[in-house]
């Protein structure tokens, strides 16, 4: 399927350079494939969207094709009791939900209101969704990584936040230590699924770029994106290309721009694949 992948990024590089008076100048270093940008609507399920982009990257970057549906996740976690009514989570609470209830192809239930269905099909053969969730993803395939001036770095510390309400543990790292992996995991073409605060004023949906500002001094709990390549702006300085789940309606049809500066300061968590950690 390396045909697909490659058609991915081809799309993502003409999208980003292409001409509009409101698009701010970027240089695109790196950029990864990625499935079309979704909609999340009025649901607080953006970890749920975010993740999936990430293994959605890391399998397309492997040259596979695939493509997955939110929407049988979110109706999952409607027959879960444990799940706060919100639904709000991070994006290993997505790991363990597909772990429990399996996961199907987005074209198998694209939307909410579609019946779930009893199988799912991929390249002519059929799998329950529980064997399609480990077809896509392994237990213990992704780590969370942190920063908190509150616990050793090193060491893994539990985020007092009300989205943890499973009590996952991340691993600390120093700010400089969590963007250098960061980096180098979209560098090397895995997927990332970022967590943090887009509270501050330099985060500006409208105009697809997130720069610090005014900083507020604390840091909440606000949003997930998925991280898909790497650009400069005009004066060199580095950015993340992020893939958000709020529709297409921005300069780079839901992709924003995330200056290091504003992933160092405003960053909660981040998911990707635990080989980098341990090489």
């Amino acid at each position: 399927m390396r045909g697909g992948a490659v058609s991915l990024i081809i799309a993502g590089m003409l999208l980003l350079s292409g001409c509009n008076e409101e698009r701010e100048a970027f240089t695109i270093e790196v950029i990864n494939g990625y499935t079309p940008v979704k909609h999340q609507g009025k649901s607080e399920t953006c970890w749920v969207y975010a993740m999936l982009a990430a293994i959605e990257t890391e399998h397309i970057m492997r040259g596979d094709s695939v493509h997955l549906s939110a929407a049988w996740v979110e109706h999952m976690m409607e027959q879960d009791t444990l799940v706060p009514q919100s639904k709000r989570g991070m994006g290993a609470t997505l790991l363990n939900l597909i772990n429990r209830y399996g996961l199907v192809p987005y074209d198998a239930m694209p939307h909410r209101d579609d019946p779930p269905p009893h199988f799912a099909f991929m390249l002519g053969a059929r799998y329950t969704p529980l064997e399609f969730a480990h077809s896509v993803y392994a237990p213990d395939e992704y780590i969370g990584l942190g920063c908190s001036n509150d616990h050793p770095t090193g060491q893994l510390y539990e985020p007092l936040l009300p989205d943890n309400w499973e009590h996952h543990q991340l691993l600390n790292l120093s700010a400089d230590s969590l963007l250098t992996i960061t980096e180098l995991a979209v560098r090397q073409h895995h997927g990332v699924c970022w967590e943090g605060d887009i509270s501050e004023h330099g985060f500006d949906w409208k105009r697809g770029t997130a720069r610090l500002s005014l900083i507020s001094g604390s840091t909440s709990d606000d949003h997930c994106m998925a991280i898909v390549g790497l650009a400069r702006d005009s004066e060199g300085s580095p950015f993340f290309i992020m893939k958000n789940s709020w529709g297409k309606k921005n300069p780079y049809d839901g992709l924003m721009f995330m200056s290091y500066g504003y992933f160092k300061e405003k960053t909660i968590a981040v998911f990707l694949p635990y080989q980098l950690v341990l090489n």
